[in-house]
């Protein structure tokens, strides 16, 4: 998904939220507070999915402010001064996501007629540094304009901050303890920038300090002997939004009443769900559904949910999906003895839809990162070999006819001299600097992956040849003047690259063959170059 279709989709999400507060302000029932609710707490995750996190600070307090507000019938429509309040946080929720998301949107011509744009459009950093640091904020500086960043060095006192919110601010206190000013600092910069990330870099090794700089509006605290590199990876990862696939939720219930609400709820979420009624067909329906989790009722015709949720834990592909139990039983023995034969999760019948909403994200997001545990690289963050390989098979299979894509094989070149003559602690920051440079400057939704050692695959949708050519260009020129260090200096490295175009070749096997041979050409022809696959 691009940039622009992000933001319009984001548009839409704010704009049904307010129509949602409007209904309710009118009519001030119950049903449509909970629906307001729901809306609220979908804005959430998308922004967090987009990792915009003022922006989902923003959400959450408004989330909790009216979670605590449902109540029953009775107590809607809400006291006036409840409803000031929430219609205060709901302003400043639309006005920031406005303010964010509304330049790109402006900008829709230009990024439409340039490609590069897309690519290479400098993202801002402040560096908000005491006097003493200088020297590391200038290094880290140089560092992140190698990655694409244009950043700002200024002190906490400075009154000649940019007005445009940056993507992040880093603080670099002149000490273990944060002065009072510095607070002030960090509370002024959250106040006028709620949707930037605000990032401490300082040693704090006691709980108190990190609590009261969170307090002041600080997202993260990174130690100082964890700096630069974690400094870089963090703030490369702010600029990756890749679209998850849709989570897919299979319900397993013989109510068809029961289905419907929790088929609206799930929907307001953006989840796909699945329902059948007769639990006879569960195995048929999860070998071809594929869900991330299923709603389990408990009592069903011919076995119930418990015996159901045995038969799939003694199969390997179901062992660890998650089992979310559905019953208007509110005995706790019952439930326990439920959970202990293979449930995950046990919530009673009418469910509440926001607390079902939470539990199926939470669920859907704890097994996905199970599974993402086995997919990622561990050096570089990138998607190892098969999940790469996989990943292209299925933009491959997914791909328009009318579109192209083109992927791309990389390799350092002479990878083995440099672990030899400097050590594998500094061949893999190599690494790490090109999987980073790759990750700055590429699309949400390219793939980028580690193919295996110092080679990597890239493939790019939507993408010509020659605009492919010139991106990997612009990078190959970047990381050529990137400087490595290590005890005794710097060393500077290069890559080599083949590109292979779908309109030539039209499986994911065939267009890393063809890429990769084009890699070897390039090898053959003196390294630090890019070559086309043969036609």
């Amino acid at each position: 998904m691009t940039k622009l279709s992000t933001n319009r989709t984001v548009e839409e999400r704010l704009r049904t939220l307010n129509d949602l507060w409007k209904g309710y302000l009118k009519e001030g029932r119950l049903e449509q507070f909970i629906e307001f609710t729901i809306s609220v707490n979908s804005l959430t995750e998308r922004f967090n999915s987009l990792r915009t996190p003022g922006l989902v600070r923003l959400c959450e307090a408004l989330e909790i402010f009216a979670f605590d507000k449902l109540g029953d019938s009775t107590s809607h429509p809400l006291p006036d001064k409840e409803i000031l309040q929430i219609q205060h946080q709901l302003d400043n929720l639309l006005s920031s996501a406005a303010g964010l998301f509304q330049p790109l949107l402006d900008q829709r011509t230009k990024q439409e007629t340039n490609a590069d744009e897309a690519w290479f459009k400098p993202r801002a950093v402040w560096l908000i540094v005491a006097n003493e640091r200088s020297d590391m904020a200038e290094a880290l500086s140089l560092q992140l304009g190698f990655f694409g960043f244009q950043t700002t060095i200024n002190h906490c006192n400075s009154d000649e901050l940019p007005e445009d919110s940056p993507l992040a601010v880093l603080f670099m206190p002149s000490d273990i303890h944060t002065s009072k000013n510095e607070f002030d600092c960090i509370t002024a910069i959250r106040n006028e920038h709620p949707t930037t990330q605000l990032i401490y870099l300082g040693k704090q090794t006691e709980i108190e300090p990190i609590v009261a700089l969170m307090r002041s509006g600080i997202d993260v605290t990174i130690p100082i002997e964890d700096q630069p590199s974690m400094v870089l990876s963090y703030i490369l990862d702010l600029v990756q939004h890749n679209e998850q696939e849709k989570s897919r939720v299979l319900i397993v219930e013989d109510s068809r009443v029961a289905v419907a609400v929790i088929e609206r709820t799930l929907s307001e979420h953006g989840i796909d769900t699945f329902a059948i009624q007769d639990p006879g067909t569960l195995l048929e329906a999860l070998e071809s559904y594929r869900p991330d989790l299923i709603l389990m009722d408990m009592y069903m015709p011919r076995f119930n949910g418990v015996e159901a949720t045995r038969v799939l834990r003694q199969m390997p592909a179901y062992s660890t999906i998650p089992i979310v139990y559905l019953s208007g039983e509110s005995e706790v023995a019952m439930q326990v003895e439920a959970l202990r034969l293979g449930g995950d999760q046990f919530l009673i019948k009418p469910v509440n839809p926001v607390l079902l909403a939470a539990v199926v994200k939470t669920k859907i997001e704890r097994f996905r990162e199970t599974q993402r545990s086995s997919r990622v690289d561990g050096l570089t963050g990138l998607l190892n070999h098969t999940a790469a390989k996989s990943r292209l098979k299925s933009m491959v299979s997914q791909i328009n006819v009318h579109r192209t894509l083109t992927v791309a094989m990389l390799d350092i070149d002479r990878f083995k001299s440099i672990n030899d003559t400097y050590g594998h602690p500094v061949g893999d920051q190599v690494i790490r600097s090109l999987a980073w440079l790759l990750k700055g400057h590429l699309r949400s939704n390219d793939l980028i992956g580690r193919y295996g050692g110092e080679e990597f695959l890239i493939a790019l949708p939507g993408v010509s040849p020659e605009q492919a050519r010139s991106v990997i260009e612009r990078i190959r020129i970047d990381f050529s003047t990137l400087p490595h260090t290590h005890p005794h200096g710097s060393l500077h490295a290069t890559f080599s690259a083949g590109i292979a175009s779908y309109s030539v070749h039209d499986t994911a096997e065939s267009l890393t063959e063809s890429a990769d041979n084009a890699l070897l050409l390039a090898k053959r022809n003196g390294r630090n170059r890019i070559e086309k696959g043969g036609q």
